[in-house]
């Protein structure tokens, strides 16, 4: 198949002053050691998250973060498929496979980890599945703030950052993933997926190329 990188980088650059960055379901229920639904290599990310968070700030650049919420109020599919997201029986066992209140709604492990926490102002969409976008006011309070462009970081790369990028495309966002800013449980898969996003999706960049590219703006 022919390399459409020369394409992508042509058409999906992002735009001066209509870029916003999104942070992908970076919560304790996948942070915190121990937990069930535990992503290790996401906490290898957080420190380049960090950067590009206090850069999209220093130039008051708009921050999304999202948050993967189960509620037994909704009790979805996914709660059927993933039954850490149901709630724990008091002093019963938890882990993969059982109910552990991995991200449940009023829980401290639904919220974005401290070493990231939201700012008072910055937008945080709460979903119920995987695209950002599905049943949420992401599009919608993208566009009230001019943002064409989305530079994309998180976890999981092959599940929700993935759904969330496929979404963003649909929409008609230009879509930059940041590869050292996304992560998933597997290297095989987190190649894949990256190869799947750079082939069809969105451009696939280090955060150093998003630095150094948002920092050469002027405006």
């Amino acid at each position: 198949m022919p390399d459409r990188r020369e394409a992508f980088e042509r058409e999906l650059s992002p735009e001066p002053g209509r870029t916003a960055l999104v942070v992908v379901d970076m919560q304790r229920g996948f942070l915190d050691p121990g937990e069930a639904m535990e992503v290790p290599p996401a906490r290898e990310t957080v420190p380049v998250l960090q950067t590009l968070l206090e850069l999209f700030r220093a130039r008051r650049m708009p921050v999304v973060f999202t948050e993967f919420v189960y509620s037994e109020s909704a009790p979805l599919l996914v709660g059927r498929l993933h039954p850490e997201h149901r709630p724990a029986k008091p002093g019963a066992p938890r882990g993969f496979g059982l109910p552990s209140s991995s991200c449940l709604e009023g829980t401290p492990s639904a919220d974005t980890v401290p070493d990231l926490a939201p700012r008072p102002g910055e937008l945080v969409v709460r979903k119920r599945g995987y695209d950002a976008f599905a049943g949420t006011p992401l599009d919608g309070a993208l566009r009230a703030r001019n943002v064409t462009s989305l530079v994309v970081t998180g976890t999981m790369t092959d599940i929700c950052v993935l759904a969330t990028v496929i979404g963003a495309f649909h929409r008609e966002y230009r879509v930059t993933v940041v590869e050292d800013g996304v992560s998933t449980l597997w290297p095989e898969i987190q190649r894949a997926t990256l190869d799947i996003i750079g082939r069809a999706y969105g451009r696939v960049v280090t955060a150093k190329e998003v630095s150094d590219q948002i920092s050469s703006w002027s405006f």
